[in-house]
């Protein structure tokens, strides 16, 4: 099995993560892309470039890239609102399936995508790029360990300028009104800020708790003036005792990738015995203990094989028939898609939720 090379196929290029996914898929010495496809061919172009992806290898028409090219591996990247319907269409293909985040748009169409897959017999993961930041492993890690004792409260900030933001031109003003409402990020079905970063700080949170819900949600989102959906959402979740909150945001001054925005995106972590603020991209977290209760600057892990990036870490569990674990795995990313749709309930209802089941 270690001998294998897997056939890999990239499907959708709605979410263009994928260039990032098929990169990795690339770099793999035990991978192969034998397939990429996309309605629109200019969406691939970057692709076919750095990939070194030959012409015979590329299609328009999904199905007949599945019929060609026989994968073992779809990476899926549709819109959000849509991963339980491109699921459902490429799991009868025998498939293996990695999809980029969000699990889904709601925990119905999660909840497809995992039938789908029990039918077909194949392995499902949900890519959280979070959950390959060093920062975040380290922090991990350390939890892990104990290192700040028992786990109480996680607070949690993420965003971007806008989804739909053109960076190849930085002078550009923010995406218009109209501009936004043309686009799938911005659909009813699947978009807004809550359902693009809450899944991302809930379930590393679900990491991080190893696995425990909380037990209660209350959630406040802000709209745009004419959109259907949010910019900015402000969730409370109740674990036990204590009380974490997580924010996320459409609209913040910079990007975090180019220059952190205050707040800055990422964790902190309160413990009973200390508190580790990580915060994304950061190469060092600063560590509070009981020791060191002024607080100290602690370098980053360096991530080690299998776990370098989603797709090593994919081919390796269905090499060595390990289980997913993380918040790749579906059990992780189920409990942070519950949060996430009663985060969305309780919004809509203007009162705390008992988390959905």
């Amino acid at each position: 099995m270690a001998s294998k090379k897997w056939r890999i196929a990239g499907i959708n290029f709605d979410f263009r993560h994928m260039d990032h996914l098929l990169a990795y898929a690339h770099q793999a010495r035990n991978a192969e892309i034998v397939g990429i496809s996309h309605h629109d061919p200019k969406e691939m172009q970057h692709v076919i470039t750095h990939c070194a992806i030959p012409p015979e290898r590329v299609f328009t028409d999904w199905r007949a890239c599945l019929e060609q090219t026989k994968p073992d591996v779809v990476i899926l990247c549709p819109a959000s609102g849509a991963h339980a319907e491109w699921v459902e269409k490429v799991a009868p293909f025998g498939v293996h399936v990695l999809i980029e985040k969000p699990f889904a748009g709601n925990l119905a169409q999660a909840d497809r995508m995992i039938a789908a897959m029990k039918k077909a017999r194949r392995r499902l993961a949900i890519n959280w790029p979070l959950a390959w930041y060093p920062c975040h492993v380290t922090a991990h890690r350390l939890l892990s360990q104990g290192v700040i004792g028992e786990l109480q409260e996680i607070h949690f900030y993420d965003g971007n300028r806008s989804p739909i933001q053109d960076r190849s031109q930085p002078g550009l003003p923010s995406p218009t009104t109209a501009q936004k409402k043309a686009s799938w990020f911005y659909d009813s079905n699947g978009g807004g800020s809550l359902v693009d970063y809450l899944g991302y700080g809930v379930t590393l949170g679900t990491w991080f708790f190893n696995g425990r819900k909380p037990t209660e949600i209350s959630t406040l989102t802000a709209t745009g003036k004419g959109l259907p959906v949010d910019e900015q959402s402000m969730t409370i979740a109740r674990y036990g005792d204590w009380l974490s909150t997580f924010h996320t945001r459409w609209g913040t001054f910079t990007d975090p990738w180019e220059n952190q925005p205050q707040p800055k995106c990422g964790f902190v972590l309160k413990g009973s015995e200390g508190t580790i603020a990580n915060y994304d991209y950061e190469p060092t977290i600063r560590l509070q203990t009981r020791k060191h209760p002024e607080g100290k600057v602690v370098a980053v892990d360096k991530l080690k094989k299998p776990h370098l990036n989603p797709v090593h870490y994919f081919l390796h569990c269905l090499e060595t028939g390990a289980p997913i674990e993380g918040p790749i795995s579906v059990e992780t990313s189920r409990i942070g898609q519950q949060i996430v749709d009663t985060a969305a309930r309780s919004a809509k209802l203007r009162k705390p939720l008992k988390l959905i089941s």
